[in-house]
């Protein structure tokens, strides 16, 4: 479960960045950078920021018999 809110917001977060690089300013491409970032840093260290506010709103990290966790 804790994969799919995760995969949700950052995909959302990616297109909504790129809707106002587009219609708003192109600083908005950092927002997009801001992201790329933290998932790489995420692969190396094993901790990331938005797991753990999920984790504390109360997402399982297991999500049933598919899990890979």
């Amino acid at each position: 479960m804790l994969n799919t809110y995760f995969r949700v917001i950052v995909g959302v977060m990616v297109l909504l960045s790129v809707i106002l690089f587009v219609y708003v300013s192109p600083n908005w491409m950092w927002f997009t950078v801001f992201i790329g970032v933290n998932l790489i840093q995420s692969a190396f260290t094993k901790w990331c920021l938005l797991e753990t506010i999920l984790v504390k709103l109360g997402v399982k990290k297991e999500g049933g018999s598919c899990s890979i966790n």
